[in-house]
């Protein structure tokens, strides 16, 4: 049976959203017709921005956590269930892809009554809760990064790769000296292809341990190197506060929409590791300092962090160990031995899955034929 119509259900984090509308953004492109249910606090501003990229979506009705709210969990439980129903009844897809997060439960049993084949994809090392819940009724789950607790799913589990935004995968910059040229004409800055470049990246929100001890020990640092520092929205101001002793070039921005641009043009990146942000600095081959998230659910973080590390591609750094000592010594040994950098930039390249999209539609497509 040849896949042509495809729900992929989304809820919660960003973290689940990207991957899921990237995903049905490549099904709607070369395979067929796609719909995207979402729910969890923030599925109508998600529906927009999927419809925004051509992608029709259907927000459900909102389902706080049981633990919260239980009058309103059964409410919007309810809610969602019998929308999900009316949706999969009109639309009549041939699978569900669940992206994780007990926001799809009701997606997900709507599915399972309905009589319409399940599948999951995780976007980290750890399989979540959710996804292990639900992995009974699933023919399979997919997976950004080898499960490290594959055996706790009641179903195969497949390392398929993190689907990534397809004009990401499509603006690349061919090389670093290409990659410079375009930072500098977006920023304007007069940043130089012959010298090192850093990213510091703590996530959408930003994080004080990236805003605070990275700046302050570049700034202690004599050396040629440069840097852009991604800093959360609404952290302008304190992260300034660690350039004014700044002795090199820097760009400092909330957030930007050029990720692919400044992940191309970079040598070096200190970031967290979720797993989008983890399989985008894989896909650029940018050698990485890892600090992961500590109150991310069950270390999943640290997993996939430890996968990078495990091959030679990442140095990992528990946050509560970012110093400012530890970022110079890592700086200094950067600048003592690119060539080292250079072969965890090779292995970070190696370990890109680009392909995740259509690896995971694929293996769906196979299984129900």
């Amino acid at each position: 049976m040849k896949l042509k119509k495809l729900v992929v259900s989304c809820g919660g984090t960003g973290g689940h959203f990207y991957p899921g509308l990237s995903l049905a953004r490549e099904f709607q492109e070369k395979y067929g017709e796609v719909l995207l249910l979402l729910s969890g606090a923030h599925a109508v501003e998600q529906s927009r921005i999927a419809e925004k990229s051509g992608i029709r979506a259907v927000a459900l009705p909102s389902m706080p956590h049981y633990r919260k709210n239980p009058f309103r969990f059964i409410s919007g439980f309810l809610g969602g269930y019998f929308a999900a129903r009316r949706q999969l009844k009109e639309f009549l897809p041939q699978a569900m892809l669940g992206m994780g997060s007990f926001a799809t439960l009701p997606v997900v049993l709507a599915a399972k009554s309905c009589r319409i084949p399940l599948f999951l994809h995780d976007g980290n090392a750890r399989v979540g809760r959710a996804n292990r819940k639900f992995s009974k009724w699933a023919g399979f789950a997919g997976t950004a990064f080898p499960a490290v607790n594959a055996v706790e799913c009641r179903c195969p589990v497949l390392e398929t790769g993190m689907p990534l935004r397809p004009e990401l995968l499509r603006s690349a910059p061919a090389d670093k000296a290409a990659a410079v040229e375009a930072v500098n004409r977006e920023f304007s800055t007069v940043f130089s292809a012959e010298k090192p470049l850093f990213l510091i990246t703590g996530g959408s929100q930003g994080a004080a341990v990236f805003n605070q001890v990275l700046p302050e020990a570049l700034s202690a640092l004599p050396g040629e190197f440069q840097v852009i520092h991604l800093c959360g929205k609404g952290k302008l101001a304190d992260a300034q506060k660690g350039y004014e002793k700044a002795r090199f070039p820097y760009l400092l921005q909330e957030t930007t929409g050029k990720m692919a641009e400044v992940m191309a043009a970079c040598d070096l990146a200190f970031s967290r590791s979720g797993g989008s942000t983890a399989a985008e600095l894989a896909f650029f081959g940018v050698p990485s300092v890892l600090i992961p998230y500590p109150y991310a659910a069950e270390g999943h973080q640290m997993d996939n962090a430890r996968h990078f590390e495990s091959h030679g591609a990442a140095i990992v750094v528990e946050n509560s160990q970012l110093t400012g000592e530890r970022v110079q010594e890592i700086i200094r040994d950067y600048l003592d031995d690119p060539e080292k950098f250079l072969e965890m930039g090779r292995q970070m390249k190696y370990l890109s899955r680009p392909e995740a999209s259509m690896r995971m539609i694929e293996r769906i497509s196979a299984h129900l034929h």
